[in-house]
């Protein structure tokens, strides 16, 4: 299977909330990971509360975790969440910019905009 990595500096909410739906919604045709280029100590509470509310999913449970490139396998797919002019380096180019705005300290409406956003890109992997 492809493996398919979504990259954020922080690597603490979209792309953690990437990995978690890519797992849960087409975990059976692609590898999910997600990493940064800086760790936060936890992933973002607000977005662990969200997917267990809106898909039943307990990232942290489930061993999600901030991590570096450089703990997990070499992609076959990068995809940049959106990271402006602070996207991380991960010596090779993305394969795509999802341009998703950051919600850390927004509302659960905003949140829940971004969290479809993702459902829907990920669902369109499978197209491709």
């Amino acid at each position: 299977m492809k493996k398919i990595v979504f990259m954020c500096v922080h690597n603490s909410c979209r792309s953690q909330i990437a990995e978690a739906l890519g797992k849960h919604l087409m975990g059976d045709q692609y590898e999910f990971y997600s990493a940064g280029t800086e760790l936060k100590p936890q992933i973002n509470q607000d977005a662990v509360r969200l997917m267990k509310e809106l898909y039943g999913i307990d990232m942290e449970a489930n061993g999600q975790h901030s991590k570096l490139i450089s703990e997990i396998p070499e992609p076959d797919i990068a995809i940049s969440m959106g990271c402006g002019v602070a996207c991380p380096f991960i010596s090779r180019g993305f394969d795509d910019d999802w341009g998703l705005s950051d919600p850390t300290g927004k509302s659960d409406d905003e949140f829940k905009v971004i969290i479809k956003k993702i459902e829907e890109k990920i669902y369109s992997l499978g197209k491709e």
